[in-house]
């Protein structure tokens, strides 16, 4: 069964086998569905699936068709081929994950498998999402993460129908993305000389070209990507580059520590502030940017002052921000991670909402108090169940887990923190009537792909120990 489970799937008694006689036949506007259904097939199957005029499998976009809103589709899969259609790309890009989890798992294999009779069941598949916001927050500032690491979790995203990714490209710790007319952001905010006492120099930093690269790569699967660009705190690492852009003008190393650095941007350095802005309107082309905003030292009314002034920027150029904290502007997306109450007094005031409840979507919290789990945050324990069950009031836009890199440094770290709690926010946020036990049952079989996907099932703590 498909994870997250469909709105609508009645078997059919014959289904359809590919084989090399299968090819794929395309509408106007669904190429892009197409390729990367070729694309993802290939590896595994090493069918061409080439596009022909008669193709068995046909994909086809078609803006008329109606109840499926913007990232729907139907599937239909008989002996006689394959049919997938949507109004949008997106609908598209999410229905060819559909196509991929009803295949054996081994067709997820990035090599090749023998022996295996690529036959799809036969289907009907109506589907859609119940909210609009399915999000993930990846942490790419304590530790940086390369570009290949971020693709692979563009297309485990993908794979779920999660379709908004939310780097959060600076911090205390690091500043990753390229500013032109502020290069010091990166050769020096982009590096720091040591982790919590290692002695390891640590950073990294994305060109234009491939931060560009992954918001294409992300569109192709039906994601968007959110950047944050924190403000007015947790700026060490920019200060680090511009000391005077600080509350107090002192030179001061990028930060080896964890925890609420008390340095901050000034009142001053707002015209700094829309110099990055507008570098990244330009590589960023999606509605939202998010800005940081909590966890500032700040005095209130300087705090709220300086993200009144970034929030009104972003939306004079036609995009909307988004925050940790309220910005003071209604039109502003909140994302409250302490509890309940902020997203209750945010929804009165009118404002859209996504959640992020610290205590049921922080995936640097371990999953289990067992022996075996590696290092992570303390204080709680967050399950697959508690992700399962965030909260969501009536009126949010939607949720998303938070992916912390302070005590993560590996690919494999990052992924086992992440599955199966993501698989678990995909399908109670995609369902439209998600119910845990069924989800439970539905996952014996998907822990399959995942391990067929390479997704560690469990980790070694000594890997992780001096995080």
């Amino acid at each position: 069964m498909i994870v997250p489970l469909p709105t609508r799937i009645v078997r059919r008694s014959k289904g359809f086998t590919l084989d090399r006689d299968t090819s794929v036949r395309v509408t106007p506007g669904a190429e892009p569905a197409a390729r990367l259904l070729r694309a993802l097939l290939r590896p595994a199957t090493g069918l061409a699936l080439p596009i022909a005029d008669h193709g068995q499998i046909l994909i086809a976009l078609d803006a008329k068709l109606v109840g499926l809103g913007a990232e729907g589709y139907a599937l239909t899969v008989n002996e006689h081929g394959v049919l997938l259609r949507a109004a949008t790309k997106e609908g598209l890009a999410h229905g060819v994950q559909s196509i991929r989890q009803l295949l054996p798992a081994e067709a997820l294999r990035t090599s090749r498998a023998s022996d295996v009779d690529w036959t799809l069941p036969g289907v009907d598949v109506r589907d859609l999402p119940r909210l609009p916001w399915r999000g993930f927050m990846l942490d790419v500032a304590r530790h940086f993460q390369p570009v290949p690491v971020v693709r692979r979790f563009i297309d485990l995203m993908a794979f779920h129908k999660l379709n908004v990714l939310h780097l959060h490209l600076t911090d205390d710790q690091g500043w990753r993305m390229p500013v032109p007319a502020h290069p010091l952001l990166t050769s020096v905010g982009g590096w720091r000389t040591e982790t919590n006492g290692d002695g390891v120099p640590h950073g990294g930093t994305y060109t234009r070209g491939e931060l560009e690269g992954l918001v294409a790569y992300a569109a192709e699967r039906g994601i968007r990507v959110m950047p944050e660009i924190e403000m007015p705190g947790h700026a060490r690492a920019a200060l680090a580059a511009y000391p005077d852009l600080g509350v107090a003008p002192e030179p001061l190393p990028v930060w080896t520590r964890w925890g609420i650095s008390d340095a901050a941007f000034g009142l001053h350095a707002m015209g700094f502030v829309r110099e990055v802005l507008d570098e990244v309107l330009e590589v960023f082309p999606g509605e939202h940017v998010h800005l940081g905003g909590d966890e500032c030292l700040l005095p209130e009314d300087v705090h709220g002052q300086f993200l009144r002034q970034a929030s009104r920027y972003l939306l004079d150029r036609g995009r909307v921000p988004a925050a940790w904290e309220p910005t003071g502007d209604t039109r502003a997306v909140v994302m409250p991670w302490k509890d309940e109450t902020q997203a209750a007094k945010a929804l009165e005031r009118g404002q859209p909402v996504v959640m992020t409840p610290h205590t049921s979507t922080y995936l640097d919290y371990p999953q289990s108090d067992g022996p075996h789990e590696p290092p992570g945050q303390p204080g709680y324990v967050v399950t697959t169940r508690d992700v399962y069950h965030v909260p969501l009031p009536d009126g949010v836009l939607g949720a998303q887990c938070q992916l912390w890199t302070e005590h993560v440094r590996s690919k494999d770290h990052l992924e086992y923190l992440a599955f199966p709690r993501l698989a678990a926010l995909a399908d109670t946020l995609w369902s439209q009537r998600p119910e845990w036990e069924g989800f439970t049952t539905r996952m014996r079989l998907h822990s399959e792909r995942l391990a067929a996907l390479s997704v560690p099932a469990e980790m070694r703590r000594e890997r992780c120990e001096h995080s």
